[in-house]
């Protein structure tokens, strides 16, 4: 009997992934669908993906829940933290549609983000916080998953640029960089998102030395460390940014390395930790 009901709990949440990623999907193409329309209806675009991606969100939350919040404790293993990080992206990505025009952002977030929820349902990893585990550690927890969902975000604005500079310097205008706005707004854009991750990022790292008494401990030193080096990166980039001028490619370049070594620091560490040592 207990096996039917976790076997239908565990349907009934695969049906709301399921369900959750044909919005995801949805609202990506309608996206991309834009991009073959000169000029662009922007504003009838915005309001579809705004729709499509908040019942998509909706769904997510549900099926977050589900998978999250056990008698144990707060399960923030590898998949179900990815998804989680993948959530609030596309809140953020959403948030921003409203005031900016980061639309085609979800060219790229909304697919990850489908993926990400289905495999927190298609896979098993356990990590569990406990329910009591106090406001500074869950503090220091929402602060690093903004700090990866906000740069993570710049990631995918530094790509989008990335492109449009090599299209740029080809002399290729046309096709799908009619849909970006100008070079000069996507790097303002690009820096703005890094100066908000880089804040959030700093709140998560003081947080971790105020609250949590392990952040060198052998199994957990090399997460510490390159989060360091990650938010070292990032703050010699706004550095440099604002005393040089730094654009252009050593932006991409810096936005990406940054990006690369605190995904390492965090879901690297992750996988290691759970599959590996685990095992």
């Amino acid at each position: 009997m207990n096996f039917r009901v976790v076997r239908l709990s565990w349907m009934n949440t695969f049906a709301l992934a399921v369900i959750a990623l044909v919005f995801y999907l949805a609202a990506t193409g309608r996206v991309a669908a834009g991009l073959f329309v000169d000029p662009p209806p922007t504003r009838r675009i915005k309001a579809q993906l705004l729709a499509l991606g908040l019942v998509a969100l909706i769904l997510h939350s549900a099926v977050l829940y589900l998978e999250m919040v056990t008698s144990a404790g707060i399960n923030l293993g590898f998949f179900n933290a990815l998804s989680l990080v993948a959530w609030v992206i596309v809140v953020l990505l959403l948030a921003g549609v409203l005031t900016r025009p980061v639309e085609n952002l979800g060219l790229l977030a909304l697919p990850v983000a489908a993926l990400a929820l289905l495999l927190s349902v298609s896979f098993t990893s356990d990590h569990y916080l406990p329910l009591d585990a106090g406001l500074g550690l869950e503090s220091h927890i929402v602060l690093a998953v903004l700090a990866y969902s906000l740069l993570t975000i710049a990631a995918v604005q530094a790509l989008l640029l990335a492109f449009q500079d090599r299209q740029l310097r080809r002399r290729h205008p046309g096709g799908f960089l009619r849909a970006l706005p100008p070079l000069q707004t996507m790097e303002k854009m690009l820096f703005q998102i890094i100066g908000l991750g880089f804040f959030v990022l700093s709140l998560a790292i003081v947080s971790g030395m105020m609250f949590l008494d392990n952040m060198f401990e052998q199994q957990v030193a090399h997460k510490t460390i390159l989060s360091i080096v990650a938010w070292v990166l990032f703050g010699v980039l706004l550095w440099g940014r604002r005393r040089f001028g730094w654009r252009g490619r050593t932006a991409i370049r810096w936005s990406l390395g940054g990006f690369f070594i605190l995904m390492l620091a965090f879901f690297g560490s992750k996988l290691v930790l759970e599959f590996i040592v685990a095992s």
